[in-house]
């Protein structure tokens, strides 16, 4: 199993291991060098954009899907992306627990999405839990969506909240923590 697929699975590792360290830190280099390209391109260089888009998700950039640069990725290898995905600049994801983004998902500006925990006792061990927006979800600008949380289909998620918890489908969350304030019918 690799690192990656460990952590998913509820493994934790120390940030100094070896083996952590050339996996997920390969990774790192990739993505920093490639999100480095896309965010020093000229943005009427859509064409160059999309290339490098393509390039930092090994290939799977699916139709109509597209990420505003700035953005910034640390693990692309863990984000799965789905059709007509859009976000807008200033995207920041910590990935290495694994993000999933559905068909449809929308992200405003300024959007962090935080997979990755460091244990209290001993903040050199971290540990992750996976990201999930479902289909059609809206996340607000300057959202935080904390390790663990699943978005649910067709939420909206208000500017600037921070998601510590689960959101069923078709709610209006808000807040710190987001909280639901209503069901959308």
């Amino acid at each position: 199993m690799s690192v990656f697929e460990n952590l998913r699975e509820g493994k934790s590792y120390n940030v100094r291991d070896e083996e952590y360290l050339r996996e997920a830190h390969g990774e790192f280099d990739r993505c920093a060098h490639i999100c480095h390209l896309i965010n020093n391109t000229d943005p009427l260089e859509k064409a160059r954009i999309i290339e490098l888009e393509r390039e930092l998700f090994n290939g799977n950039l699916p139709e109509q899907t597209f990420l505003t640069p700035p953005f910034q990725i640390d693990c692309a290898c863990r984000v799965f992306l789905g059709k007509n995905v859009f976000a807008n600049h200033g995207l920041t994801v910590m990935s290495v627990g694994t993000v999933t983004l559905e068909d449809g998902v929308m992200l405003g500006p300024e959007v962090g999405l935080f997979t990755v925990n460091h244990e209290p006792k001993n903040i050199r061990v971290i540990f992750t839990k996976e990201i999930r927006i479902k289909k059609n979800a809206w996340i607000g600008a300057r959202v935080n969506i904390l390790p663990g949380v699943t978005i649910g289909e067709n939420a909206i998620i208000g500017t600037g909240s921070i998601v510590t918890k689960d959101i069923p489908d078709n709610a209006v969350a808000v807040g710190n923590p987001a909280r639901v304030i209503k069901i959308i019918e």
